[in-house]
């Protein structure tokens, strides 16, 4: 009983700090912002931060293609991939943090269902989809207890290829430009 207890008062401090850090990010956007100004290492943790907020999106797709436009694109990638993955640590964490609260939302049966059917390449195919509301996916993942290295590993690949995708192209849009 006691052991029940204390995983509840840890799974609610996990979800308060997931919810406290996603609210700090957003009072900080702007700020944030300035951290591509320190090349990759920038680009990494402004991956990692845009991807730790819930629900609320960041631009970090959008600084990926700026920032293939002035770096080697495939780095660009890795790191902005590397950095989104790891911040989604964060929706995982809200999942195993808040298991009956998730179950409760309207689109989590089919999420659910998709990661029931598919497991890790539901994660590989909705990490690579752009979409702001890939938390749920990490949601999900958490409230069922999937291994968190395999739902690290699969995002991560999904991850890198979309920000593949997004580095190559804002440094193809650049080629494109007149001047």
């Amino acid at each position: 009983m006691e052991s029940d207890t204390r995983q509840k008062i840890i799974r609610i401090l996990i979800f308060v700090l997931v919810v406290g850090l996603t609210i700090y990010l957003v009072l900080i956007r702007d700020r944030i912002a300035d951290l591509e100004g320190y090349g990759y290492p920038g680009i990494f943790l402004f991956s990692l931060l845009a991807n730790a907020s819930l629900v609320i999106p960041l631009p970090g797709v959008i600084l990926t293609s700026a920032m293939g436009a002035v770096f080697d694109p495939f780095w660009v990638a890795m790191a902005a991939g590397s950095g989104a993955a790891l911040g989604e640590i964060s929706g995982y964490l809200a999942g195993f943090s808040g298991r009956g609260l998730a179950s409760r939302a309207g689109w989590y049966p089919r999420v659910e269902g998709w990661m029931r059917r598919y497991g890790i390449w539901a994660v590989l195919l909705l990490s690579f989809v752009p979409n702001p509301a890939f938390d749920i996916a990490g949601i999900v993942a958490g409230a069922m207890r999937m291994p968190l290295w395999k739902f690290l590993l699969f995002c991560w690949i999904g991850k890198i290829l979309k920000m593949l995708v997004f580095a190559y192209g804002g440094a193809g849009l650049l080629d494109l430009l007149p001047f």
